[in-house]
């Protein structure tokens, strides 16, 4: 299955490995799925674990981020998107759904409301963590 896993599930999931989201992660390590990344997903992903007050308040630190960015370099796909999406209620977050189509992807993998709401795209169901967990087992 190949799936987009939103900036959200993420930070969660390295935040409480133990829930769905942290089953996610585990998902992308253990080669469960084929994860799915773009250019503007790296860039969110990135930007929001160098906060301080996140690794300060989550105990995130920066061998545990790089440690991750290793881990997208070995098993993510790179998504080079050339659709421009406009369906997201949130603008923020059409560059999931441009992954998700341009690279064809099955999931996209989100707790956000404005994504889940839209329910697919295409061929590309969009889902919250613990669907796409069940799913996997």
């Amino acid at each position: 299955m190949r799936a987009v896993v939103d900036t959200n599930v993420v930070v969660s999931g390295l935040i409480r490995p133990l829930g769905p989201p942290g089953q996610t992660l585990r998902g992308l390590r253990d080669r469960q799925f084929e994860p799915l990344v773009s250019p503007p997903i790296l860039e969110e992903l990135a930007a929001i674990l160098a906060r301080p007050w996140l690794q300060q308040k989550y105990g995130i630190d920066e061998h545990e981020v790089r440690d991750f960015f290793r881990l997208l370099a070995l098993r993510c796909e790179l998504v080079e998107p050339t659709s421009e999406i406009r369906r997201c209620r949130d603008p923020h977050d059409d560059k999931f759904l441009e992954a998700a189509v341009d690279g064809r992807a099955d999931r996209i993998v989100t707790g956000d409301a404005d994504l889940l709401a839209i329910g697919s795209i295409e061929d590309v169901q969009i889902v919250d963590p613990a669907r796409f967990v069940g799913e996997l087992e």
